[in-house]
């Protein structure tokens, strides 16, 4: 296998498309699985997200262990050699999900297309019908970065640090609690609220705002470099997108909350803010 290309975080897709056929390169289609059939970039796989999370209802989005997440990359071919490029028709919100516990897994080559399946159709590439089967490996998933997790338990002993910024993506709806999608409404105590849509250039098939306007956005409400960010929604979706925006800016402490507010806002025993 030839070495993987060098694609950052966050691409183009021009820049996919010069790198199409490269054998060290796995396209991943996170879209509904018909939407995939219909039409997918040349060459990508399919991955239905439901085999990326874990249910344990009330709890949405928690992660799977680490024998499911082997024998899912094996599946789909994955090895620490290969150059993963995930992307959508959705927002980019499942693909950021992948690349968020790529990241938890300790997996550096991964970049997300910008604008997801409808940025590369109006930049008019290549697409193909049908389902494409990956080829297999031999791939053993370690969460090796736990530095890329939070969990209620982390949260809930550093509610008053000064050096923590939770980060609520969810609607502002969903942030006051009037919105409500848990037993209880509202949010955890101290977060500030960025709706994951803000980051995302409607003019442009959602990709990401420019740089200054993101920098902006983040700064105004407290989510500065200097700070540990833990971002979270209702089932860490969408609050995996915001941490790839995160990740993409240079921010060096950025964690996830996979249980989210489906978690959090169904535990009596935890503190809620309105």
């Amino acid at each position: 296998m030839s070495s993987a290309p060098k694609l950052s975080l966050l691409i183009e897709p021009e820049q996919l498309h010069v790198a199409l056929g490269d054998p060290a390169l796995l396209i991943i289609d996170l879209s509904d699985p018909a939407h995939y059939a219909d039409r997918h970039i040349v060459g990508a796989i399919p991955l239905d997200y439901a085999e990326l999370v874990r249910i344990e209802p009330p709890a949405l989005g928690l992660t799977p262990d680490e024998a499911h997440l082997s024998a899912l990359g094996s599946r789909l071919g994955l090895s620490p050699q290969r150059h993963v490029v995930a992307y959508d028709d959705e927002g980019n919100g499942r693909a950021g999900r992948l690349l968020w516990t790529l990241a938890a897994l300790g997996h550096e080559r991964m970049s997300l297309l910008n604008g997801g399946l409808h940025a590369w159709e109006a930049a008019h590439g290549p697409l193909e019908l049908g389902v494409r089967q990956p080829t297999a490996s031999h791939y053993q998933a370690r969460f090796s970065h736990a530095e890329a997790i939070a969990d209620k338990h982390y949260i809930l002993s550093r509610l008053d640090w000064p050096e923590l910024v939770l980060l609520d993506t969810r609607s502002p709806a969903e942030y006051v609690g009037s919105d409500l999608r848990a037993a209880r409404g509202g949010h955890i105590p101290g977060a500030v609220n960025l709706n994951w849509t803000g980051t995302m250039d409607p003019q442009r098939q959602m990709r990401f705002q420019p740089d200054p306007v993101l920098r902006k956005l983040f700064e105004r409400r407290g989510v500065t470099p200097d700070k540990e960010i833990v971002v979270y929604c209702q089932s860490h979706r969408r609050s995996a997108h915001t941490y790839c925006v995160l990740r993409y800016l240079g921010y060096p402490r950025v964690r996830g909350y996979p249980g989210s507010w489906s978690e959090w806002g169904n535990n009596p025993a935890l503190p809620v803010e309105v």
